[in-house]
């Protein structure tokens, strides 16, 4: 997302004469997405849509109403963790975004898969949960059938809010409360894949706790989760891991091709950094060499350290001098909720 659309999305205040005027003409082709989310509502209430049952498979789908940046893949690596503590057998499922092959993929290694074949987040998952089998491919519901031969018998449904060929047991929705649902849009005038009303369908709101928040009509019948979404280590070069209060004072210069690439810069600021240059790319861009050697003399020049994100470090050929700043979550409220999720 450039920068550029993600202040018409998620603007910093709630009226703006310029914003709506650059968002007008895209009014209709709004109007025409949203009778296609009302046609498969609709399709889906009267039982149209077939949803496929997997025998043996409790299904969890981890997912967002809005476009890119909500903090999906921390919430399901934080509920794989929690599931493998109870020795259930995992698996994550995954379409594999960003990603230039078709083939169904197993992401295991070493050697690892390139993030072409299998994308960004599911190798990133994979390598960071050795107790979860990573499974990537189009169809869903036959990557369930996969992980269930392969002994799962619990499934992440990673991005599958809207995925309804696959049958659930449970919908985890997220939702960032910095930013909450953005100007209140439906694509492609706003970042809204649903309605608002959507959240209704949930089973548990996951909401990433900000310091100041923006209003969201929570449904009020669905149990909420909050929990911080913060740095948890930084891992140099070399493979050290420090506390992230290393990049206090230090000069850096950070890239980031996620969502909302401005948060991940203002993550740095937060810890103390002083970021000396950034460079915000499209979620999942996949770099080139020439890319990253011009970002690395920068880096160098600066006399900074190189810094990005988990899940940009993937997509990084091997070598690169990059640090990279993990994240981790603390759950503020909501816990027990979050404890008859997982115990199924």
């Amino acid at each position: 997302m450039s920068r550029w659309v993600e202040r018409l999305f998620y603007p910093d205040r709630p009226d703006g004469t310029f914003r709506e005027l650059a968002l007008s003409p895209l009014a209709v082709a709004e109007a025409v997405f949203a009778a296609g989310v009302q046609v498969r509502t609709a399709a889906r209430r009267h039982g149209w849509l077939h949803a496929e049952k997997v025998p043996g498979l409790r299904v969890i789908s981890v997912g967002n109403v809005q476009v890119g940046g909500a903090g999906k893949t921390p919430v399901v690596r934080a509920l794989a963790e929690r599931l493998a503590a109870r020795g259930k057998p995992l698996a994550i499922l995954s379409r594999g975004y960003g990603r230039t092959a078709t083939t169904d993929v197993r992401v295991e290694g070493p050697p690892w898969p390139e993030p072409e074949r299998c994308g960004d987040e599911p190798l990133m998952l994979a390598r960071s949960l050795p107790a979860a089998t990573v499974w990537v491919g189009v169809n869903r519901s036959r990557l369930a059938g996969l992980a269930v031969r392969c002994g799962a018998t619990v499934a992440l449904l990673d991005d599958g809010f809207q995925h309804w060929q696959l049958q659930r047991d449970a919908d985890v929705v997220v939702v960032d409360e910095a930013v909450g649902l953005g100007n209140g849009h439906l694509l492609p005038r706003g970042p809204l894949r649903e309605p608002p009303w959507a959240l209704g369908r949930a089973t548990l709101l996951w909401v990433r706790a900000a310091d100041t928040p923006v209003s969201v009509p929570w449904p009020e019948a669905i149990p909420r989760v909050r929990a911080r979404h913060g740095p948890r280590d930084l891992v140099a070069p070399g493979g050290e891991v420090h506390t992230s209060d290393a990049l206090r004072g230090r000069r850096v210069v950070g890239f980031a091709g996620i969502g909302r690439p401005t948060a991940f810069r203002k993550t740095l600021e937060d810890l103390g950094a002083e970021v000396v240059a950034f460079s915000g790319f499209a979620d999942h861009h996949r770099f080139g060499v020439d890319e990253l050697r011009g970002l690395e003399r920068q880096a160098s020049a600066a006399g900074a350290w190189l810094v990005t994100t988990e899940k940009d470090a993937v997509r990084c050929p091997e070598g690169t001098p990059v640090h990279v700043l993990r994240l981790g979550i603390e759950v503020l409220e909501g816990g027990e909720h979050l404890d008859r999720l997982v115990a199924g």
